[in-house]
């Protein structure tokens, strides 16, 4: 009698100490998904934050261009102004953070180009500057989406397979969403001169 009970408890202490380390393992990859996520939003904020100066620079040359340059601002608003919990993140939401994102970057694109009608701006060191600190901020952007997309993808395959899903769904994980190409994006841009 006592060894069967010895032995019933060594197999619930074995069970439980296997729940934990894969709940544990889950936690554990689950964190690097959000830090992945943490560190894109950070490469947003750098090119946000680079973005009023470039805008300030171009102003001084390319004061006729005032479309341009408050419809950059505007849209650097209105990226920051969205936020992303990638611990509750919706598709929705990863969409709209995205298209937010995706405008900013179509009016930096338009911005370089009306600098590009100003020779004096090009030779200006102080716009090169930020031209390259912008370039390397999307670097940046690229390089922590392709992190985020990378964690998230381990810590999905994580949860989603045979023995961790049982307890992914006891202790309700969730797949999170993914960084995805927007729709076009296959496309070269045109360039024109």
């Amino acid at each position: 009698m006592k060894k069967t009970l010895l032995f019933i408890i060594a197999i619930v202490v074995l069970i439980a100490l296997w729940a934990m380390s894969t709940y544990n393992g889950m936690i554990g990859v689950q964190e690097n998904a959000t830090q992945a996520a943490a560190d894109v939003q950070s490469a947003y904020q750098r090119r946000a934050d680079l973005i009023p100066n470039l805008v300030e620079t171009v102003k001084g040359y390319a004061q006729h261009e005032e479309n341009t340059l408050k419809e950059v601002t505007e849209a650097r608003t209105r990226a920051t102004s969205i936020t992303i919990d990638p611990s509750n993140m919706t598709a929705e939401q990863m969409k709209e953070f995205q298209k937010a994102q995706s405008d900013l970057s179509s009016s930096l694109g338009r911005l370089i180009a009306v600098a590009e009608n100003y020779p004096d701006l090009k030779a200006n060191e102080n716009f090169r500057d930020l031209q390259n600190q912008l370039e390397g901020s999307e670097n940046r952007i690229n390089e922590a989406r392709n992190k985020y997309n990378a964690a998230v993808t381990e810590y999905n395959k994580n949860i989603r397979s045979f023995p961790n899903n049982i307890f992914a769904g006891i202790f309700g994980f969730k797949t999170m969403e993914k960084f995805a190409a927007e729709s076009g994006a296959e496309k070269a841009p045109k360039v024109q001169f």
